[in-house]
């Protein structure tokens, strides 16, 4: 028995109303949410058009299929899935062709769902649990007909063939998922071994996953319960699925500094820089109501923080790439670093995020919007209170005539700026060493929660 996929009713409405030129096709992602039982369809976006830079693409001249953009229907999928918050993301992609191209559909969409897979598990730094759902959908729909065909891949296993699934259209399918939030304080750095741009990244990732792990293992209080057990999240309630209110759930969630698993393995190393990831992140999940776990709730909360801190590190390095990538080592140079900042769907009544640096205002956020999600979204409606503005400083390469009073007075302007990124010591030790020296410094967690 395949897979069955609820799609909210605004879904078909926004496929029913896709056009093709003719003899072309249009490709678009699918978004939601999914879990063991059942599997929840809340979003669909056509790719945007590419703006061409130079010389247009010469056609491959064998038909429209294969003229098909695998590189921007894959950076398409990362762009939105940094915009989903935790819960959601993007479940599979959907291909709209004339009858005469119907046949050959299937391949094409087998080689685009494993493409945008590969290249968006790319950034993940979450580990996939026993419970996660690995299948992926796809659906081709007829430009004349509107006959839609649904299948699934599971992703997992390059060789799989397609499977037959369901496909149910409802309507106000999210309208009544409670939201989680939480507030969090990161103070994370990262040592930088290297001068060029790819041993920064290198480096930037290695202490992100690390992090992550911490943020995995982390105690949490979902609405105040723990998140250990099978308990469901919205107890001794009658489930009306008329309703289109949403709870919202205070979450918190309790770090430990201290990596029992590697403290063997402490290594000293020389370093030419460092890298301070600091500052109040605002995080969101949203769970589906058809008997969630606490704990499912808690993982949500737990992979919205590690994304949106890795999306905005990512940020920051691809202008590093762009900016400074002709210079040596990093810079010593204070940067702007974006917030996040939340718009609602009207067709779902959820809501996604954008990231806005200080240059910019809400007229860019709703025209990226409308760029990546497709939708029309008042500048007025996008909320940009939840986060204060981020500075970023990026070490220096570091020598041994260091000036120990500049460093103090760098370090003690950037905290008066609630950086995300400063300067950092000379010397760092490894994994467990780091840890004690934080543990000394000061006898709180990592991260701190309003």
């Amino acid at each position: 028995m395949g897979r069955s996929y609820f799609v909210d009713e605004a879904v078909e409405e926004y496929l029913s109303g896709l056009q093709a030129a003719p003899g072309s096709c249009v490709t678009g992602l699918l978004a939601g949410q999914s879990s063991p039982q059942r599997d929840f369809v809340v979003l669909a976006v056509q790719t945007p058009h590419r703006e061409s830079e130079g010389q247009p693409k010469a056609s491959k001249g064998v038909g429209p299929l294969d003229d098909i953009d695998v590189e921007w229907v894959t950076e398409h999928a990362k762009q939105v899935s940094r915009m989903l918050p935790g819960g959601l993301s993007v479940l599979g992609l959907f291909l709209l062709t004339p009858p005469e191209l119907s046949k050959d559909a299937q391949n094409a969409l087998k080689r685009l769902i494993f493409a945008m897979e590969k290249y968006i598990i790319k950034g993940r730094l979450w580990e996939l649990s026993e419970e996660d759902v690995t299948d992926r959908v796809t659906l081709h729909i007829c430009s004349k007909t509107k006959k839609l065909v649904c299948k699934t891949f599971d992703v997992k296993d390059p060789k799989s063939s397609a499977k037959p699934a369901d496909w149910k259209y409802q309507t106000g399918i999210s309208s009544s998922w409670p939201m989680l939030t939480c507030s969090v304080e990161v103070d994370l750095q990262i040592p930088v071994t290297g001068s060029s741009s790819d041993n920064t990244d290198k480096c930037m990732k290695d202490g992100l996953r690390r992090w992550a792990k911490q943020i995995e293992a982390a105690y949490c209080l979902v609405n105040g319960r723990q998140a250990l057990d099978d308990s469901e999240l919205i107890s001794g309630q009658k489930k009306n699925p008329k309703t289109t209110n949403r709870q919202t759930l205070p979450t918190r969630i309790f770090v430990s500094d201290v990596e029992l698993d590697e403290r063997s393995t402490a290594l000293v190393q020389v370093c030419s820089g460092s890298m301070r990831v600091r500052g109040v992140v605002h995080c969101r999940a949203y769970i589906h109501n058809n008997k969630p776990k606490v704990r499912h709730a808690a993982q949500a909360i737990k992979r919205d923080l590690i994304n949106t801190v890795c999306s905005r590190v990512e940020m920051f390095l691809e202008d590093l790439l762009i900016n400074e990538g002709s210079q040596k080592g990093l810079c010593s140079e204070q940067q702007a670093l974006p917030r996040r900042v939340f718009a609602p769907m009207s067709i779902s009544g959820l809501s996604v995020c954008d990231y806005m640096f200080p240059d910019e205002s809400t007229a860019d956020v709703a025209e990226r919007l409308k760029e990546m999600l497709d939708c029309e979204t008042p500048e007025e409606d996008i909320d940009t209170s939840l986060e204060s503005i981020f500075s970023a400083i990026s070490g220096s390469e570091i020598t041994d005539s260091h000036d120990d009073d500049s460093s103090k007075h760098v370090i003690s302007e950037i905290q008066a700026e609630n950086p995300i990124i400063q300067k950092a010591p000379q010397y760092y030790a490894g994994v467990a060493i780091a840890a004690a020296v934080a543990l000394l410094a000061t006898v709180t967690s990592l991260l701190y929660f309003n």
